[in-house]
């Protein structure tokens, strides 16, 4: 039997029709050249094409992701029954369980309404914008169609406000997805929700399901915003963020400039438990990471995080909150199960700046997919999980009440949900000793065998070279900040090779858009990957799904300072 144990308000949005015009997300600057050489047909690739190139997708030597390739391999898919789903992206009041904060979300409620699905079926969901800016809506690991990615001035016009868009696309495969906007820092405020698409010859047998979404707060918190955040980071001058109060103020290229007051500092902090609620011990609710205290940073309001497991410096955001399931550990989520209850978990990390360490006390967990795709079972006591990331696992659970510890890793904070088989009064819950026990990432993990690659030499090797620097802010791939001009050219049937090497001092976890890519050496099968400072990882990918996509790290912070490019398929 599958539990939906996620809270859910449903409700409607009534939006007017209208569309906005195609124009670029982002920055246009032209950053300094990193290595390799513009090469469109050749095998390694070091910089992006784009010389003259004009903006977003009007470019006729690439396929665009409205053209009729695109067309042509959805209808390879052979579209299933038609699952309708709608939307209403608003401004609200959240209860976090802390505290009520003023932020935006789905239908009022965070994480937003989950979506589910069977593998085949036609997703058709219409996004109703009620937001003071431009919004678009992103199916984070999903293979889908070009034009349904959700990417502003890359794959879709921006939703106005008052507006709406119709996504429609085939979900071909089963796995744990969610969605989220593509639209400046967005993504750190309530607007996200899991994405289920369940497997009709399902290999697993399990008692229940759990969806946990995880996630850092500091929006509405002390008049704090993300977009106030990222303005701060980048020394008062944001090309990506939105104004705090509408669309922004464009200068006809995408870029935008924001108002507004100094974000940053540390706001709020662990409230006294409610009445009736959970209350965790001193040592799970503010659990520290092993690998070193805090330091101080130099950065405007940054985060004095620090994690030998992340290769040093942890995050650049100081949050006054950890989620789960939109719930803080004052007043977690409880979920229930009998003694001997076998549980499928899905874990997502929506964080916008955290790595969180996740960890079921008193049992261990069984590893099964990654990033949507299964993997050869393995047993651990932790995950590690960058954002971005998902992992399922199944426990047989024991009799008692025991906490599902998430570890904000390297800044000193936690929160959690409570797992019950009996009872009701709240109980304090130590730190689980499995947070400091085996700790698995996906390094460690195989693909099982059905979905590994075939063994093949690249056609082509494209190398990125991650740069910039946490004292200047100025995030790139190969020296060259975000362009929507820029093209990383890729031929449809080509084994593509990406070469990810992290020239920085900071982690990054890295996020191809519409694609699965196989880590090396019979690794499993993901969309993204953390890759630590100083270290390279050789990924390969089948190019087999014709478009425009992106390529980014999934520190919302970095990619809209300009950590981002695009692929493109050549016709």
């Amino acid at each position: 039997m599958h539990e939906k144990t996620r809270r859910a308000v449903l409700g409607t949005g009534i939006a007017a029709a209208g569309n906005g015009l195609l124009t670029a997300c982002g920055s246009p600057g032209h950053g300094a050249h990193g290595g390799g050489r513009a090469d469109p047909d050749g095998t390694v690739t070091g910089a992006p094409d784009r010389a003259g190139a004009p903006a977003a997708d009007t470019r006729p030597e690439y396929v665009s992701p409205h053209g009729p390739e695109v067309d042509a391999r959805e209808r390879k898919r052979d579209p299933g029954p038609v699952r309708r789903f709608r939307l209403t992206a608003t401004a609200t009041t959240l209860d976090i369980g802390a505290r009520k904060v003023k932020s935006w979300a789905y239908e009022d409620q965070v994480p937003g309404q989950e979506i589910r699905v069977t593998a085949g079926d036609t997703v058709a969901l219409t996004l109703a914008n009620n937001l003071p800016q431009a919004t678009t809506l992103h199916w984070h690991g999903i293979r889908l169609r070009n034009d349904m990615d959700g990417v502003p001035g890359v794959t879709q016009r921006p939703i106005r406000t008052g507006a709406s868009f119709d996504y429609r696309f085939t979900a071909l495969f089963p796995g744990t997805y969610w969605i989220h906007p593509h639209s400046g820092v967005q993504l750190d405020r309530g607007l996200y929700a899991p994405l289920i698409v369940e497997d009709p010859k399902e290999p697993l047998a399990y008692d229940k399901e759990w969806v946990v979404v995880i996630d850092d707060w500091l929006d509405g918190v002390g008049g704090r915003t993300p977009d106030k955040v990222l303005k701060q980071l980048n020394g008062g001058k944001s090309a990506h963020a939105m104004d705090d109060d509408g669309e922004g103020k464009g200068d006809g290229r995408g870029r935008k400039d924001t108002k507004g007051g100094r974000g940053g500092g540390k706001e709020g902090g662990d409230a006294d438990a409610k009445d009736g609620a959970e209350r965790p011990a001193k040592g799970a609710a503010r659990g520290g990471a092993r690998g070193g205290g805090p330091r101080a940073s130099a950065r405007r309001g940054a985060a004095p995080a620090e994690s030998e497991l992340l290769g040093g410096h942890a995050g650049d955001v100081t949050y006054p909150y950890y989620l789960v399931n939109g719930r803080s550990p004052e007043s977690p989520q409880v979920f229930r199960a009998k003694r001997g209850d076998r549980v499928r978990i899905r874990i997502i990390n929506a964080g916008g700046d955290t790595a969180f360490r996740v960890a079921l006390g008193g049992h261990r967990m069984t590893v099964t997919h990654t990033d949507g795709y299964p993997v050869v079972p393995a047993r651990t006591d932790a995950l590690l999980l960058g954002m971005g990331e998902r992992y399922d696992v199944l426990v047989t659970v024991k009799d008692g009440v025991f906490p599902l510890a998430v570890l904000a890793e390297g800044k000193g904070r936690s929160t959690m949900a409570v797992l019950r088989t009996r009872g009701k009064h709240p109980v304090k819950l130590p730190r689980p000793k499995e947070l400091d026990g085996k700790l698995l990432t996906a390094a460690q993990l195989k693909a099982a065998e059905e979905v590994r690659l075939t063994p093949k030499e690249p056609d082509r090797i494209i190398r990125m070279r991650l740069t910039g620097s946490m004292r200047r802010f100025d995030w790139a791939i190969n020296g060259r900040p975000y362009d929507p001009s820029q093209r990383y050219p890729v031929r449809a049937g080509e084994r593509v090779r990406l070469s990810f090497i992290n020239g920085t001092r900071m982690w990054h976890p890295i996020h191809l858009h519409g694609h699965t890519f196989a880590l090396p050496n019979g690794g499993p099968r993901k969309d993204t990957t953390v890759l630590l400072p100083h270290h390279k990882v050789n990924v390969d990918f089948d190019a087999d799904n014709p478009g425009l996509w992106m390529v980014h790290c999934h520190n919302v912070y970095h990619s809209e300072s300009g950590m981002m490019t695009i692929l493109g398929y050549r016709k």
